[in-house]
């Protein structure tokens, strides 16, 4: 979350979850002594790779059985009628047969009518969120403190992570925000269509931008942005177990070393509005600022940067003229 990382507009809810499973995967496997482990997904899509990366990480000599690849399923209606042959329960039928993923960060949805990216979600597919034609008709204010870049206290009250993400998942989905419907990359080289619901995270990202925006120097923050970005494909394509991922990780924790604040925002009807922020490492003056007169800058002195910063196009033009000396 520091890292403020998005995958195109994604939040990664299912891609940082899967690391943590793959891990737990390992260690059961250890504990009871298995040469393998199992998975159900798919060959089409990016957890079959982030599950196994994280056991080829963690425990490279344990071998991978991946029913999708090896057996003759060749479809989630195919899927479905083996589970009800074998008498296995399972949450999907095929009336209702989305791929869906749901954790306390997020809930996804793909497949079924939402193959076609010309078709709108349909209002009862959502589970978590409220829909904004739904959302009460006054908005609603929330108060969130960060310290060195992490959320720890909602309208004054301090809670553990779980807790506030808890309560910010109910604030956020009275007011139906953190609903994203998206076509995206897939790792494994085909677009897919996915409709994701975090309403946590939405309020999250958008307050911890806000307070960046106000306490970071712009070469850091225009750095952090653009290294946000490779973050995200790291954690995406399932290289969260990289050394890479490692060595991002300790950039991005110096940065929040000044990002501790609190943000206010303004939430209506699945939209959120900047409300205020404030922060004893702001780099914002309103001396310097200010269209009225002040006392500690020489506006005169821009004549000077002007002239040195765009020195190389006043070069260039007059080299194109033919008149360079």
């Amino acid at each position: 979350m520091m890292m403020g990382a998005k995958y195109e507009d994604y939040l990664l809810g299912t891609a940082f979850a899967r690391p943590i499973i793959g891990k737990r995967l390992v260690e059961i496997a250890k504990k009871e002594g298995a040469d393998a482990i199992c998975h159900g997904c798919t060959g089409k899509g990016n957890d079959q790779v982030r599950f196994e990366l994280s056991v080829k990480a963690l425990a490279p000599q344990l071998a991978i059985i991946a029913p999708w690849r090896e057996w003759e399923l060749r479809s989630r209606d195919q899927e479905i009628d083996y589970a009800a042959a074998h008498k296995i329960p399972i949450p999907v039928s095929h009336d209702h047969d989305y791929s869906m993923d749901r954790n306390m960060w997020h809930l996804s949805h793909e497949g079924s009518d939402l193959e076609d990216p010309w078709n709108a979600p349909k209002d009862e597919l959502f589970i978590v969120t409220n829909i904004p034609e739904k959302a009460p008709d006054k908005p609603e204010y929330v108060e969130l403190e960060y310290v060195e870049g992490v959320p720890v206290s909602v309208n004054g009250e301090k809670l553990s992570p779980a807790k506030l993400v808890e309560k910010l998942n109910e604030i956020g989905i009275r007011n139906a925000v953190g609903i994203t419907d998206m076509v995206e990359d897939r790792l494994v080289g085909m677009k897919s269509r996915g409709v994701y619901e975090n309403p946590a995270g939405a309020i999250i990202y958008y307050g911890h931008n806000d307070l960046e925006n106000l306490c970071l120097d712009r070469a850091t923050q225009s750095f952090k942005q653009q290294v946000s970005i490779r973050y995200s494909e790291l954690v995406y394509d399932g290289m969260w177990f990289s050394p890479l991922r490692e060595a991002l990780d300790a950039f991005v924790n110096e940065t929040q070393k000044t990002v501790t604040g609190t943000v206010r925002m303004k939430l209506y009807k699945g939209n959120i509005y900047s409300a205020g922020v404030k922060s004893t490492y702001s780099l914002y003056s309103q001396e310097y600022v200010t269209f009225g007169e002040d006392e500690v800058y020489n506006q005169a002195d821009a004549t000077g940067f002007i002239n040195l910063f765009g020195l190389p196009l006043k070069v260039r033009a007059l080299m194109k003229k033919g008149n360079l000396k």
